[in-house]
């Protein structure tokens, strides 16, 4: 096919369109994945007198959650490939907004255990699906972009999930004879169930069938997106390159230390609050609020100085340190309420911006040929704290009796992450692998500019 101009212009008019169409959707229902996601943190409050669920209990079933989804979490975007992404997608929020909906039957801890796994299982490969779905819209240029806005949905989540959660629980309480927390789940899970159903008619697979772009705006994505396809590279070379690096698998290590904290956050923030002496089951909502408030403008404040300034393992390390003292503090404040918000406030915004902040790092080192690889290796590892660090907190809570060990635990992971990280990744080898990137982007870009310079 002859090759035609495209514009500048025309390119931007075309993805801004096709941004209008995807992403608020997606980011709907990543907002709606987190909230059905993390409402247990709080129907937990109410469920454990009514079950009789310990906080080593509490833990397990919340680790079981992640075990079912990091077992199928392959399996499900091979389907997607098969399938498409649009079928996957559709059988995912089907079956976790009926999941949650069921959740409201739990009657005891065994059947507690049961269900979330297979929550766990259901919502498996929902956001590695649509990260590897924006691939099949976006070029690389603004695939960052909307990737950060896909995940920002999660932040945003924390935001509203505490005053919603606690606002169901406190005014639907008795509704057809159910307790709060069964009600919680019912009307939280009933809108996934909805978008499940739009998603088979709202989501398209690939640009080529999509019925509201112009022939020539499919062409333009097509286009924009063979440009930065790369030939095939030897798997086997590429995989024991990375694999006989010990710097990859320290850096997965540093993530588990990131994802242990903003993982317990996620789901023992609630019960924390309740540990300070506030009772008020909508005041614990409001301010369980407050931490993600901050944690969004921190993300935003640090990455948006990293990127200025270029560097990387400093924002991280301090970010990380300030994130573990306000953790292990956390026990020497506990009679104090404003004291206690103020450093579980600060404590939740370095643990989610040094989450966004180690993203820059294995980038930066790893070669073109091994980041794809290295950095699903890297994800994997470090969502292994997924499923150690709810159970982690149960069990020291239910053994010692107080939360705050667990969480000055949790800071002591922050200070080894942050000291391996200046340890063991140089500074030098993160600038070397930066100008080699600064050298590929430069020759992409004139390609980029040659391609569509030809008719």
């Amino acid at each position: 096919m002859e090759q035609q101009h495209i514009s500048a212009e025309e390119q931007a008019k075309t993805f801004k369109k096709v941004m209008f169409r995807i992403i608020p959707f997606i980011f709907f229902a990543y907002l709606l994945n987190m909230i059905d996601r993390i409402n247990i943190s709080f129907a937990k409050l109410r469920m454990s007198e009514d079950l009789l669920l310990s906080d080593a209990a509490y833990g397990i079933g919340t680790s079981l959650f992640f075990i079912g989804y990091l077992i199928f979490e392959i399996p499900s975007n091979i389907y997607l490939k098969k399938v498409g992404a649009k079928a996957t997608l559709t059988r995912i929020m089907l079956l976790w907004g009926v999941l949650t909906i069921l959740m409201s039957t739990v009657e005891s801890t065994t059947s507690f255990y049961v269900f979330r796994f297979l929550l766990g299982v259901a919502e498996a490969g929902f956001v590695p699906g649509v990260i590897l779905y924006l691939t099949y819209w976006f070029p690389g240029f603004l695939r960052g972009r909307v990737t950060s806005i896909f995940l920002m949905a999660g932040l945003i989540a924390g935001i509203i999930n505490g005053p919603l959660a606690t606002w169901i629980m406190s005014a639907f309480d008795g509704w057809m004879g159910l307790k709060d927390w069964q009600v919680l789940f019912i009307i939280e899970g009933i809108p996934a169930v909805i978008l499940g159903v739009v998603t088979w008619f709202w989501l398209i697979d690939h640009p080529d069938q999509a019925k509201w772009l112009t022939e020539r705006e499919k062409y333009i994505v097509k286009t924009s997106l063979s440009i930065e396809q790369t030939p095939a590279v030897n798997e086997k070379n590429t995989f024991k390159q990375l694999f006989m690096d010990p710097r990859v698998h320290i850096m997965g290590i540093i993530f588990l230390c990131i994802y242990s904290g903003t993982n317990t956050i996620t789901y023992w923030v609630p019960t924390l609050i309740k540990e300070f002496g506030v009772a008020d089951i909508k005041q614990i909502g409001l301010l369980s609020s407050l931490p993600y408030i901050f944690a969004l403008i921190a993300m935003y404040l640090l990455c948006r100085s990293s990127d200025k300034r270029l560097e990387r393992r400093w924002h991280l390390a301090l970010t990380m340190i300030v994130g573990s003292i306000s953790f292990m503090l956390l026990g020497q404040v506990q009679h104090d309420l404003t004291l206690s918000i103020l450093l579980l406030t600060v404590g939740c915004g370095a643990c989610f911006s040094a989450a966004t902040l180690f993203w820059t790092i294995p980038p930066a080192y790893l070669s073109l040929t091994t980041a794809a690889l290295g950095i699903a290796w890297i994800n994997v590892m470090g969502s292994l704290a997924a499923a150690i660090s709810p159970a982690l907190v149960g069990f020291v809570k239910t053994q010692t009796g107080s939360i705050y060990l667990a969480f000055g635990a949790i800071g002591f992971l922050l200070i080894i992450g942050a000291i391996l990280l200046l340890i063991v990744i140089p500074a030098r080898l993160l600038k070397e692998q930066k100008n080699i990137q600064e050298a590929a982007d430069a020759q992409a870009e004139q390609v980029l500019t040659s391609e569509m310079s030809q008719k």
